[in-house]
């Protein structure tokens, strides 16, 4: 009986005494403790009466035993779908009825919206808190031992992470075993991870960066994390003295290099620091090297395929670009509209094709085909160019994506809601350049004729509607959109007009 993921992440820990995580308040876990408490989670799962296959939505706070729930799903063949913990429930509420999820798992402080959620889509919902406790740890804690994991093949679902397009309407990458095992397998050897090693673990665990690359790369090689919540300055300056790694976007190292206590002497005994899910600003690179003399070294993935590209471990690696294909990574530089390969130095379509590329969008057959070419190519949306050396740097976006603080946000959806609101006669949503985040969400207003837009009204209006990362940072009302003689408006003038708003 074979399970790939379970076989190598979760199963070693079962004879590992030493510490595999030290939680914000310096408690060690086991590796065997750690395993323990996941076989007791699967097996309350299939006393609820999952099975393999079914998905479990999960929105719960960052705990050693949130991560021990992800290996349970490995150990009982749930496919795991983790949700952010900023989503409303009425978010929520498309991804448990688009997954047709069995079970919900949500924070007790948000039980009744939540359940209410489950329950019209016939769902069972169970609790588990911050600390790592409600109704599923009890009914993990009443479980008995001796749970035999389930029977799964490379190609068999581990996880369902959703992402969004332009139309709004969000999208289930599905990734199997073998997108997964091949990847972390693949930046083990490329970022020379040992069980030596100790990774400063401030990423959150809902996203593709924190749960699949962090926590699957340390497992796989057999180290240990330090388990923060999120991530805080102050924490992270009191932790990295005990870390040999550390993994970020690019917000992590910009606050760092605000605060002057970060300097080389405090992080002179670090071996790497990665950087991804945002574009890292040059300047931050330069910056962070003549801060501490470390390069950080920055790469590129996605959901859909987790990790694509990397600044080489031994090498130059090269502020602006997202470094050279990984082994096994097939990458190509197209036509974004006859699909043609295009000459080396020549900008296009960035597709990738490898053991890492996903199986296709839940219940959206037209969608995977129009993204995943039968050749097994993904076309990325993301333009990019390929310099003499072989190092990939990403110019632009075909779709109007905004990474904000390392999330997603797609302008659609908040278009949407901006043109309910009263006075509103249309909006337009647009990233723009921002010193701590990336990239900030601001929305552009037309009013209505003879009306006037309240923007706290807007805004209080936003609050209720979307996750704290989704809301415009500053809202602006205009007599127009500009648009063109097609009647698109364009919001390459609009990011122009606004790229010096937080400057």
């Amino acid at each position: 009986m074979t399970n790939p993921l379970y076989d190598a992440l979760v199963a070693p820990l079962a004879a590992r005494n030493t510490p595999v995580l030290t939680d914000a308040a310096g408690r060690t876990l086991s590796g065997t403790e750690l395993h323990d408490m996941a076989l007791a989670l699967a097996t309350a799962l299939t006393g609820l009466g999952l099975q393999p296959g079914d998905r479990m939505a999960v929105q719960i706070d960052k705990s050693p035993r949130a991560l021990a729930l992800y290996l349970a799903a490995l150990a009982s063949g749930v496919v795991f779908l983790p949700l952010n913990t900023a989503y409303t429930a009425d978010e929520v509420e498309y991804f448990v009825s688009n997954a047709g999820a069995a079970l919900l798992v949500g924070s007790p402080t948000r039980a009744d919206s939540l359940r209410a959620v489950a329950t019209r889509h016939g769902a069972r919902f169970e609790t588990m808190d911050a600390a790592g406790d409600g109704s599923l740890t009890d009914l993990a804690g009443k479980a008995p031992a001796g749970f035999v994991p389930v029977d799964r093949g490379p190609e068999d679902l581990a996880a369902i992470l959703y992402t969004s397009g332009t139309t709004g309407r969000s999208k289930g990458a599905m990734l199997s075993q073998r997108n997964l095992l091949s990847n972390a397998e693949v930046l083990v050897e490329e970022w020379r991870f040992t069980d030596t090693d100790v990774l400063l673990h401030m990423l959150p665990i809902f996203h593709t960066h924190g749960l699949f690359v962090a926590t699957n790369v340390v497992l796989l090689s057999g180290g240990s994390m330090i388990f923060l919540p999120g991530f805080k300055a102050e924490q992270a300056i009191d932790w990295l003295p005990k870390a040999t790694t550390m993994m970020g976007v690019p917000t992590f190292y910009t606050r760092l290099l605000d605060d002057p206590r970060f300097t080389g002497d405090l992080v002179g005994h670090m071996r790497l620091f990665t950087s991804g899910s945002a574009p890292l600003l040059a300047e931050t690179h330069v910056q962070f090297e003549e801060r501490t003399g470390h390069r950080i070294l920055e790469r590129y993935g996605m959901t859909e395929t987790n990790m694509n590209t990397s600044n080489p471990y031994d090498g130059d690696r090269r502020a602006g670009t997202v470094g050279l294909p990984l082994p096994g990574v097939e990458l190509k530089i197209t036509d974004p509209v006859t699909g043609a390969t295009l000459p080396q130095g020549e900008p296009g379509m960035i597709e990738v094709r490898g053991a890492n590329v996903f199986k296709g969008y839940w219940q959206m057959p037209e969608k995977t085909k129009e993204e995943l070419r039968d050749d097994g190519f993904f076309i990325t949306g993301d333009i990019g160019v390929v310099d003499a050396d072989g190092y990939v740097s990403i110019v632009g976006r075909q779709k109007d994506l905004i990474i904000t603080g390392g999330y997603n946000v797609y302008p659609k959806e908040i278009e949407l809601i901006l043109d309910e609101q009263p006075g509103v006669l249309e909006s337009a949503v647009v990233g723009v350049p921002h010193p701590d985040f990336g990239e900030a969400v601001v929305g552009v207003l037309v009013a209505q004729p003879g009306q006037t837009i309240d923007v706290d009204v807007v805004r209080a209006a936003m609050g209720q509607s979307l996750a704290k990362f989704k809301q415009p940072k500053h809202i602006a009302v205009v007599q127009e959109l500009p648009r063109n003689t097609m009647g698109k408006v364009q919001k390459n003038l609009l990011r122009k007009d606004l790229s010096a708003l937080f400057a």
